[in-house]
């Protein structure tokens, strides 16, 4: 299991210093039309939540 999670949306209330990841557990979906996401740019994280 990853120990650092980076995360770049300044604007989650996650977000901490030094781009850290401060949710306890994070929530990552798939949203494309294929049955398994081939990029991330087909995926979405779902623990995203406004500051």
């Amino acid at each position: 299991m990853a120990k650092d999670v980076l995360c770049e949306v300044n604007t989650c209330r996650h977000w901490g210093d030094g781009n850290q990841c401060q949710a306890d557990k994070i929530y990552i979906i798939s949203h494309s039309s294929h049955e398994k996401a081939q990029s991330s740019a087909e995926t979405d994280c779902k623990t995203f939540e406004a500051k």
